[in-house]
């Protein structure tokens, strides 16, 4: 037998269920949006919902207000590390409850969050990894470049880690092909506060520069002096220690250093970032001895996860080993695809 009564409540209780179970989010300009948080990061939040086979992307400073039940890890513009719900509070401008495991927080604006990402259970689900591939062909002397980026990171609550591996191979007539590899891997502890320890291990091989292999060891504390959803730069200082194998008759030798090293990440646009970052190692054991690595990298995101890439790197060594630039500099361009 057809209920009329029953009907109704099935249409009102369903889509009320439905909307308990998702996030909520309201604009600045009064639009509500029903669906699933993905991601919130470069200033980017991404949101999934039924009624659009295309994840919505908003600026997070549009956003007013945000209602989620589910678990997110969470970063608050101070440095602190979180894992809870997010539920904006009745206001003008409303605070924001944060709901944890072990007891609940408020904070003055939504826009204190900087960054969140729905905690995964699995291993899997908190990697991010990225591949880059650039290939460019002069016709004068017939010179050939090649060069290849990999990249693979993991967040926890309070640390992360991550490993690279950046490939170069050069060749033309009447010239011997010209190799450069650079790796890394490296872990930082996050505490309140916007402090940190970062402890990292870094590989350099150069022909420019008669490197077999240069195998840098660096611990460093630092401070996060601007994060924001749009930008971050830090700073920190510590020590390094420095082996070096030539191409060369010289033997090999091992050093000690300082390290000062600075970072900054601008989100200047939706889909376009830049990265930079500058190290500087005053010899502690070979007198006036100092060396400096830059980069900068400028991306540009694509739809479906792919992006573009303009990068710099810069080495210097004022007591470069004997028959060796004192700099090496690589300037590429690469595309490539990040999970």
């Amino acid at each position: 037998m057809y209920r009329p009564a029953a009907a109704l409540l099935i249409l009102f209780v369903f889509p009320m269920l439905a909307l308990g179970q998702n996030d909520t989010i309201i604009s600045k300009s009064g639009d509500l949006l029903v669906g699933e948080i993905k991601s919130m990061g470069k200033g980017i939040l991404q949101l999934k919902t039924d009624y659009s086979d295309k994840d919505f992307e908003i600026e997070w400073n549009e956003i007013s207000r945000l209602k989620t039940h589910r678990t997110f890890l969470i970063y608050l513009s101070d440095g602190q590390r979180l894992n809870g719900s997010v539920v904006s509070q009745t206001g003008d401008p409303p605070i924001v409850l944060i709901s944890t495991s072990s007891g609940s927080m408020l904070i003055d604006e939504i826009h204190e969050i900087t960054y969140l990402k729905p905690i995964e259970k699995s291993f899997l689900g908190r990697m991010d990894a990225s591949l880059e591939i650039g290939y460019s062909f002069t016709k004068a002397h017939h010179q050939h470049q090649f060069n290849t980026r990999s990249y693979l990171g993991y967040i926890a609550d309070n640390w992360g880690a991550d490993a690279s591996v950046d490939i170069i191979r050069s060749r033309q007539d009447s010239v011997a092909p010209t190799r450069r590899t650079e790796g890394s891997i490296g872990a930082r502890i996050l505490f309140n506060r916007s402090w940190f320890l970062s402890l990292s291990n870094n590989l350099l091989q150069s022909d420019e520069q008669k490197l077999r292999l240069r195998s840098t060891t660096n611990a460093s504390f630092g401070h996060l002096f601007i994060n924001t959803s749009r930008s971050y730069w830090g700073a920190s200082a510590g020590l390094a220690y420095n082996f070096e194998d030539f191409t060369t008759d010289q033997s090999s030798e091992s050093s000690l250093e300082g390290l000062l090293s600075t970072e900054l990440n601008l989100f200047a646009h939706e889909n376009l970032s830049l990265l930079t970052s500058v190290k500087v190692y005053p010899s502690l054991t070979v007198k006036k001895r100092i060396r400096s690595d830059f980069k900068l990298d400028l991306k540009y995101d694509l739809p479906l996860d792919f992006f573009i890439k303009v990068g710099f790197t810069h080495n210097y060594d004022n007591k470069a080993v004997a028959g060796a630039s004192s700099a090496d500099y690589v300037i590429k361009t690469s595309f490539g695809w990040e999970l």
